[in-house]
């Protein structure tokens, strides 16, 4: 896998897929809706999420039999494979959140003992200011399966706008969701360097996977130097806190709710 390289620090890791970017052009394209949009949807986090897993999991070695066991038993297969004794918890931040989320958890399925997966619900909603723009995140309900201790905690959010979402995501999560997690990884399709900044600031130990940069607001000449080199000067974001070029509101495409 080919990450981008960037100034943004090691808590940040860009993919840089030319098959991957393809998808991500039809996802975001304006003729895609429902049910096409989904299936973009999919393809996307289970790429991103092998990436994740290859970087972030731990291991384990393993023989297996095949079989060509039976005509020769001396001879297993051997290997390194994720290690499935491992808790992981999935966060539906509804409703952006809540296919991608769906997606990672049932493909966890395929290296991690089921009894040990876990999908929480978080209903957030952005709160705005009388010009449109996104002045925080609003936790309307909650839905947790229990503690975090050991756990990988993977929060599947489309889009790393502002940074508001996982914020408060965190904060609910450190605070109220008792014991102490393995690692925190943020996994998203498309993220600004406003997000970065923001979620990098606050809680450094989020380790930030996405699939693409969007900084289209910038000067020319800070697009054309390498990422994070102009941090201050970098924008993704428009006045009312949408990320351009980005793909539009997912959430709404995808739910076909369009409030």
């Amino acid at each position: 896998m080919n990450w981008l390289e960037h100034l943004y620090g090691p808590q940040v890791h860009l993919l840089n897929s030319t098959y991957l970017n393809g998808l991500l052009a039809k996802l975001c394209h304006p003729d895609t809706h429902q049910p096409e949009i989904n299936r973009w949807v999919e393809s996307l986090y289970k790429s991103l999420l092998i990436a994740v897993i290859n970087a972030e999991f731990p291991t384990e070695d393993f023989n297996s039999p095949t079989r060509m066991t039976e005509t020769h038993p001396d001879v297993l297969l051997t290997g390194t494979r994720v290690r499935r004794e491992q808790r992981v918890i999935c966060i539906n931040i509804a409703r952006a959140g809540t296919f991608p989320s769906h997606v990672c958890y049932d493909f966890l399925h395929n290296s991690i003992a089921a009894q040990l997966i876990r999908q929480d619900h978080i209903f957030a909603a952005r709160s705005v200011g009388n010009q449109h723009q996104v002045t925080g995140t609003e936790i309307g309900a909650t839905k947790i399966g229990g503690d975090k201790e050991d756990a990988i905690v993977l929060i599947p959010d489309p889009m790393g706008a502002t940074g508001n979402t996982i914020l408060a995501t965190m904060e609910y999560y450190k605070k109220k969701v008792p014991g102490k997690a393995l690692k925190f990884l943020a996994l998203h399709l498309i993220v600004t360097p406003e997000y970065l900044k923001k979620v990098t600031t606050h809680y450094p130990e989020v380790q930030v996977y996405a699939l693409r940069l969007d900084r289209g607001l910038s000067p020319q000449a800070v697009l054309e130097a390498k990422p994070g080199l102009h941090w201050d000067q970098e924008k993704g974001l428009n006045s009312k806190d949408y990320i351009v070029p980005g793909g539009g509101g997912f959430g709404e495409i995808m739910n076909n709710s369009f409030v």
